[in-house]
């Protein structure tokens, strides 16, 4: 049997990830431009399954369709797809291929159809899975975040307990690279217990570890958290590390909108994260998030204000409020930004201090081919 991957930009590390495993199984997935026969496999996001779900519903082949607009929507994306996997997929996919080689037709655990819904049976113990094999991508270090978010999809898909690939085994895959990049929600939070209290022990014998390779670590795609931003976490990542830009979220400038989305921090975090960063020599690059259905014209000017302080020493990135399927937030739509923050931020991105798309978020998301 065949099994193909339809090709999309924004699916590359999950490709690699899966295909790793699938390969373990002895499945071979061949990436494609189309669906082909036998079997297409697609990973989607909110943003981008609409621009597939025609391709997909007149597909000649069985088609299986995973990732995180699939696992908020099992039943929407059932309505065209053959098959679809509902959560993490490493052990779900050649679970599911095997049943349809073998022509099976009985329910597979953590697969939804037009039948149903088959819930999970298992959570995936990251060290049972390579990170990748034939097709390199970012290793992933953590799964898993146990702050919930009121936006993020994260919590919802692989969990509010973190869970940590050891260190050994981070260690031999990134010793196929000269740069070590990982995928994490917090690096700093790795190895921690709960992924709110920092084991920098833990983080120190990871890096250590990497000795054979050039670090970037509390840069994209491996944020962190501005609580997490002490002068012990900086002195460990200027003891090992090669970057010094240092990445993290703030999202709002609003110690009560920042309450509303449990974030888990506040604004003096922030801040103080920004003044740690200057005194270490790091330059910070901040997440914001513009908007949020939940703020006030006061908020969105804290905000602003925060974006400009940020700009003074680092620069920001910033985008518009999507509502993504499976959050608390799913059913609101985004507040019209006041005049004052669209001048000033087209201001700041013409002078490069910005980053981001607060106009239309598909710029930031959808990826074709």
């Amino acid at each position: 049997m065949q099994v193909n991957w339809r090709e999309i930009t924004a699916a590359r590390n999950t490709f690699a990830a899966l295909y790793a495993a699938c390969e373990t199984e002895g499945f071979v997935l061949r990436q494609v431009s189309g669906p082909e026969d036998d079997v297409t496999c697609y990973s989607l996001n909110s943003i981008n399954a609409p621009h597939f779900e025609d391709e997909i519903a007149s597909a000649h082949c069985v088609t299986v369709v995973g990732g995180p607009h699939a696992a908020a929507c099992p039943a929407e994306v059932a309505a065209y797809a053959d098959y679809v996997v509902t959560g993490e997929g490493e052990h779900t996919l050649p679970r599911l291929l095997r049943a349809i080689e073998a022509g099976e037709t009985r329910p597979i655990p953590g697969v939804a159809t037009q039948d149903g819904i088959c819930p999970p049976d298992h959570t995936v113990f990251l060290p049972a899975y390579p990170p990748f094999s034939q097709f390199k991508g970012y290793i992933e270090i953590s799964r898993g975040c146990p702050f919930g978010c009121a936006y993020c999809q994260t919590p919802c898909i692989f969990g509010r307990r973190m869970r940590h690939r050891p260190v050994d085994e981070i260690a031999r895959y990134a010793a196929r690279f000269r740069d070590a990049r990982f995928v994490t929600p917090n690096a700093l939070a790795y190895g921690s217990d709960d992924g709110i209290h920092p084991r920098l022990d833990r983080v120190e014998c990871l890096l250590r570890a990497l000795d054979k390779n050039q670090i970037y670590f509390g840069t994209f795609p491996s944020e962190v958290r501005p609580e997490f931003v002490t002068d012990e976490s900086l002195d460990l990542i200027s003891t090992y590390c090669a970057n010094r830009r240092l990445h993290f979220g703030a999202q709002s400038g609003s110690d009560r909108v920042l309450g509303l989305l449990r974030r888990g921090h506040t604004v003096a975090d922030v801040e103080n994260a920004l003044d740690l960063c200057r005194d270490h020599g790091f330059t910070p690059v901040v997440d914001f998030i513009v908007g949020l259905p939940c703020e006030e014209d006061e908020d969105e000017l804290a905000t602003l204000a925060l974006i400009r302080e940020v700009t003074r020493r680092g620069r920001a990135h910033v985008h518009l409020f999507i509502p993504l399927p499976g959050t608390p937030m799913a059913n609101l739509r985004p507040k019209a930004l006041l005049s004052e923050m669209q001048r000033d931020l087209g201001r700041l991105a013409l002078n490069g201090k910005i980053s981001g798309s607060w106009g239309d978020p598909e710029r930031r998301f959808y990826r074709n081919r």
